[in-house]
């Protein structure tokens, strides 16, 4: 069988780049990938419906506080979403963002306290600093460009019992007036209740995942309907990039 690669771990350096920016000791990077992985679950998990895109994490130098002289690290955190009205509440912009900013922080906290914690059993002196979020949300314009976007569209009209072929249709005239050279889906599982499991797939124009250079957009989620759950697979071929 021919073994699969992450379209986008593949491309790394050539047309993607990293989803994390930060460097650390050796001793630290475990607690710190552990940190990023909190940090977007809860974001993903929290605004499930605002058709977030990616999650940006860098960290910059530990600095001081001005105020109280302590160490802290700077964590900026960017969120790139379609609807970024989910996030932010019209009416108090300010203070979504201060309880947001907050929550991340307290994550921070509860695994800097566990890792400090494990330091002292092995003797370890070092403490990780305090950490202060700097919170950004960005708004995605073409939002039909993005395969995460097509990925919940899909799972939206699955789950509400919308024939799978249907669906795939209805997702594939969402990106009629897109620049993309070229789209493919692919959902497995129970389509339409039937009880043997298979996978179906749909291509419109070309999608070269073995060309390094192609700009290649990839997303991965899972739809639960009534008959269990149906995995989709969205890859999204945007160009050449020389």
């Amino acid at each position: 069988m021919g073994q699969k690669v992450h379209p986008l771990g593949l491309r790394l350096g050539i047309t993607q780049k990293h989803r994390s920016v930060w460097f650390s000791k050796f001793d630290n990077y475990p607690s710190l990938i552990l940190e990023d992985k909190n940090i977007r679950s809860y974001i993903f998990k929290k605004y499930s419906k605002a058709h977030i895109i990616d999650v940006l994490i860098k960290r910059y130098r530990t600095t001081q506080n001005i105020e109280t002289k302590e160490p802290i690290d700077l964590v900026e955190v960017s969120i790139n979403t379609a609807l970024p009205s989910k996030i932010l509440n019209r009416k108090n912009t300010k203070e979504s963002l201060t309880e947001l900013k907050g929550i991340l922080e307290n994550i921070c906290y509860k695994q800097r306290l566990n890792n400090n914690f494990f330091n002292s059993l092995i003797d370890k002196k070092f403490h990780t600093p305090k950490v202060e979020i700097i919170l950004n949300v960005f708004k995605v314009e073409d939002i039909y460009s993005e395969a995460s976007v097509l990925a919940d569209y899909l799972i939206q009209q699955l789950e509400e019992r919308v024939p799978f072929r249907s669906a795939l249709k209805k997702t594939l005239n969402r990106t009629r007036f897109t620049k993309l050279k070229g789209i493919k889906i692919q959902i497995s599982g129970r389509l339409n209740g039937a009880e043997i499991a298979r996978t179906e797939w749909v291509r419109k124009g070309r999608v070269p995942l073995q060309t390094l250079r192609a700009d290649i957009d990839y997303s991965y989620k899972t739809a639960k309907t009534i008959y269990g759950i149906l995995g989709i697979k969205v890859w999204l071929f945007k160009g050449e990039k020389t």
